[in-house]
């Protein structure tokens, strides 16, 4: 997953350990997601996007090398009666 929280906490001029504090994090955190080492959970990037005020798929974008995931849908199944 490819993301634009290095270039939005840079125009802010935050450092790590700034944006880590506004979201109760550790700076390792941030700098793993920075990377890519790391993509957060649903309720780190919703956090991350309220921050910034914006949707989350403005700040983090799914990498085009990674396979969509999978529709598992569960199988239809016949009414009895």
């Amino acid at each position: 997953m490819n993301n634009r929280l290095r270039v939005l906490r840079a125009e802010r001029r935050w450092s790590q350990a700034d944006l880590a504090q506004r979201l109760a994090v550790s700076r390792q955190t941030v700098n793993a997601i920075e990377t890519g080492k790391y993509d957060p959970s649903l309720p780190l990037a919703f956090r991350i996007a309220r921050l910034f005020a914006q949707p989350i798929e403005r700040i983090f974008e799914l990498d085009e090398e990674e396979p969509a995931p999978r529709d598992e849908a569960m199988p239809a199944t016949r009414a009895q009666g």
